[in-house]
């Protein structure tokens, strides 16, 4: 929005004008180095076996491993990825203190159906030099992935899209998600009040009401992010589009007695039909949300 080549207003003004800082007009974005995105990948790979590994345990760990490193900066990088011990403790999520905070609504509710309970959740993705972050929208009885989206920042913006795409397949009633800033957002919010879905937050303590997306997070990166090494993020896209079609559609969950989250979502949908060429509406509803980017 600054324009340089205009004469009549000063950068510095221009910057006053907008609010921001001038040296950010000059400032050049450093690449994370190899060794910091090792680091990185070596914490998220412990997270992802033992979530519920704080900063010191996690740093005492990665000395065990070798590493000459200490708890201030093994704090930095998790906080940069994104990533807290799921354990119950005061301020368990950091949210913008402007942001209006939603009641839990979830307490000795028992969740009996599809798209009675939605969540969202965002994890950390690993790439050859670089990484990105991935958030999902998981309905908590079918276990489906309704949407997901990557991103280089932890703006609000890729947790919107993905929210939007998700409402074109259907609409909870509750949509609960943890007190993070993109959850909180005006943004976000608004959609959902918007398509009129009861907003529901976890409270302090009650990290583990996510643990159904934990457990999606352990099961994408142990089964597919950890042996693919994406170079950039057009192969994460493909790669991880082509997992999400085979955790929806063909992989069978033990949690839903060996059925697939797809035959769970939509088994109340198309049980009235002979065979799913009978019911195109579906079937096509169907293909068309194995992959939302």
């Amino acid at each position: 929005m600054v324009d340089r080549s205009y004469d009549k207003i000063s950068i510095r003004r221009q910057c006053q004008l907008l609010g921001v800082n001038r040296s950010n007009l000059y400032y050049q974005p450093q690449p994370v180095s190899v060794e910091t995105l090792d680091i990185m990948n070596r914490i998220d790979r412990q997270y992802t076996e033992t979530p519920f590994y704080g900063v010191e345990r996690m740093a005492a760990q990665m000395q065990r491993d070798g590493l000459v490193i200490g708890h201030n900066r093994v704090r930095c990088l998790m906080r940069l990825m994104g990533l807290m011990a799921i354990y119950p403790k005061p301020n368990g999520s950091k949210r913008h203190p402007e942001h209006k905070i939603y009641p839990y609504l979830l307490r000795d509710v028992a969740v009996e159906k599809a798209n009675q309970v939605w969540s969202a959740d965002i994890t950390y993705i690993r790439l050859v030099a670089g990484f990105l972050y991935l958030v999902a929208i998981l309905d908590w009885f079918s276990r489906y992935v309704l949407s997901w989206s990557l991103s280089n920042t932890l703006d609000s913006l890729f947790c919107v899209e993905a929210l939007e795409q998700a409402l074109r397949i259907a609409r909870p009633q509750v949509f609960n998600t943890d007190q993070g800033s993109q959850f909180t957002s005006r943004d976000f919010t608004s959609i959902l009040e918007q398509a009129g879905v009861a907003i529901s937050m976890d409270g302090r303590g009650r990290v583990f009401d996510n643990i159904f997306s934990e457990r999606l997070w352990r099961t994408v990166k142990y089964e597919e992010v950890y042996l693919s090494e994406y170079r950039d993020g057009r192969q994460a896209v493909d790669g991880l589009g082509r997992y999400f079609d085979f955790y929806n559609n063909r992989r069978p969950h033990q949690s839903l007695d060996y059925r697939t989250p797809a035959e769970v979502h939509f088994e109340n949908r198309l049980r009235c039909f002979a065979s799913p060429r009978e019911a195109p509406e579906e079937q096509s509803l169907w293909n068309a949300t194995v992959i939302t980017l």
